[in-house]
């Protein structure tokens, strides 16, 4: 008499156990490598300690993992989750995807990555723009980021090629390469974006204008003319880079907001060679942009 096994595949024993809620983050962990506590809270979560119960329970899960980066002055910083390798399988069963080789492996390789990259806190910044926008959508009817890419997700070749595009845009990869690319919806108000999350370890200035020359060659090949954003923080970086901007006669759509100005959905941005208040983001759209540019 054959015994029936007692082996519960550990994907199908979890799914069971997995909201639609989870599905969404561990599709965002899986694209875009890491998050914070609050980043999480934020995005999906109506409080802090609801969402640092349920992270606790994914842990548990064996579907997600932790690390508290030092300080440099002493001390660790929040929590930051990434993806387990049972979480990634998770992950790919939802979609109905197949194990690419290698797979088996690559949560353990990216979580060392993460913890031994030196701009770690550049990509949380980053992901930290994203998920601020998420949490606003969350919270505001009519409001909704219908699209996040990583920085490397907009260098694949012929990322941002659209229907019936030539062979030059199916094998465009953009020399200016993006931190991050959205869509913003607000009120039926659609707002593609770029991206560029400074630091402000990039001296000098020169060289975030140089990016520019970048981002109008994307325009001329894709058609598609998406203001630049650049996150920055400091007034005063902020300041100084329209000042080179200004002396670098630069006319692209770029726009500028710093880290401290609030939610990046709300009315923090300056659009270069624009007088006036501060718009919101919603309100930077459309090729209109260029002439007020100019």
């Amino acid at each position: 008499m054959v015994r029936p096994s007692r082996y519960v595949d550990p994907v199908l024993r979890v799914q069971s156990q997995i909201t639609d809620r989870d599905c969404v983050l561990l599709d965002w962990l899986a694209e875009h490598d890491v998050l914070t506590t609050v980043q999480i809270a934020q995005a999906l979560f109506p409080s802090l300690d609801y969402a640092q119960e349920r992270l606790r329970t994914l842990v548990g899960l064996r579907v997600l993992e932790r690390f508290r980066p030092n300080r440099a002055g002493g001390g660790s910083f929040p929590y930051h989750y990434v993806i387990a390798q049972l979480g990634l399988e998770v992950a790919a069963a939802q979609r109905g995807e197949r194990l690419e080789r290698g797979y088996r492996d690559r949560a353990r390789r990216r979580r060392w990555q993460l913890t031994n990259r030196a701009n770690l806190a550049h990509l949380v910044g980053v992901n930290g723009f994203f998920t601020a926008l998420a949490g606003h959508a969350r919270t505001r009817p009519g409001c909704d980021l219908a699209r996040w890419w990583s920085a490397r997700q907009c260098q694949q070749m012929g990322a941002f090629a659209g229907e019936g595009a030539d062979v030059t845009e199916r094998t465009y990869i953009p020399s200016s390469r993006p931190d991050g690319h959205g869509i913003w919806i607000e009120d039926g108000s659609e707002t593609p974006f770029l991206l560029e999350y400074d630091t402000g370890t990039e001296r000098p200035l020169s060289r975030l204008v140089d990016k520019i020359g970048g981002y109008e060659e994307f325009a001329d090949v894709t058609g598609r003319v998406w203001p630049v954003l650049f996150w920055l923080p400091s007034p005063v970086r902020e300041r100084h880079l329209h000042e080179e901007l200004t002396d670098a006669g630069v006319c692209y759509p770029v726009v500028t907001a710093t880290h401290d100005a609030g939610n990046p959905a709300d009315a923090v941005w300056w659009l270069h060679r624009r007088s006036g208040q501060r718009l919101r983001l919603a309100e930077l759209h459309g090729h209109n942009l260029i002439a007020v540019a100019r």
